[in-house]
């Protein structure tokens, strides 16, 4: 691993704790951070957030190595555990701060996922169109600390079992070659 390798992906596919649970399980991935983007005031709080009113996306920043795994193949898993067809929705979570958003840290990464969306929806993939958003990286704030490596220090709580482990499972299923 070379520093040159070391790349930022940053991702919003709902719920915080169910995307930070399924990228730190990758081969590659290097530090995994929940937090708040895409919105409109500085530093927002948790219970700001919940209200849909700042515009902010849980979201979770990823550090990985590029030559372990690539921007596209974090992509692929993205779209293969959660809906990026439902508008501000994920299950039961509703809201702004529940979309699907890739925030693009280069032009290569814009383009990756410009083309990617297009060949899922070309490929009918889904029954429905991808609605993921793709906007420019905005400043990242990082969630408080309840909020991190949540599913590992609480996977006997029922949301976890009931939404998060499905996901897992979906990664450990599909993507078994890129687990740790």
């Amino acid at each position: 691993m070379t520093d040159s390798n070391i790349q930022t992906a940053t991702l919003a596919a709902g719920c915080f704790w169910c995307t930070e649970a399924v990228f730190q399980r990758l081969k590659g991935v290097l530090k995994v951070t929940s937090g708040y983007t895409g919105g409109t005031i500085k530093n927002p709080a948790y219970r700001e957030i919940c209200t849909g009113r700042t515009g902010h996306a849980e979201a979770v920043q990823i550090e990985f190595d590029s030559g372990l795994i690539t921007f596209e193949e974090l992509l692929e898993v993205f779209f293969a555990t959660h809906d990026s067809t439902t508008l501000n929705r994920q299950g039961n979570d509703v809201g702004t701060q529940y979309r699907s958003a890739i925030f693009f840290h280069s032009e290569e990464q814009k383009e990756i996922a410009e083309q990617l969306i297009k060949q899922l929806n070309e490929a009918k993939v889904f029954s429905d169109r991808i609605v993921t958003e793709i906007s420019p990286a905005a400043p990242f704030y990082t969630a408080e600390t309840e909020h991190h490596n949540y599913y590992n220090q609480n996977s006997n709580q029922a949301y976890c079992q009931f939404v998060i482990s499905p996901k897992i499972d979906k990664l450990n299923k599909y993507f078994k070659d890129k687990t740790t």
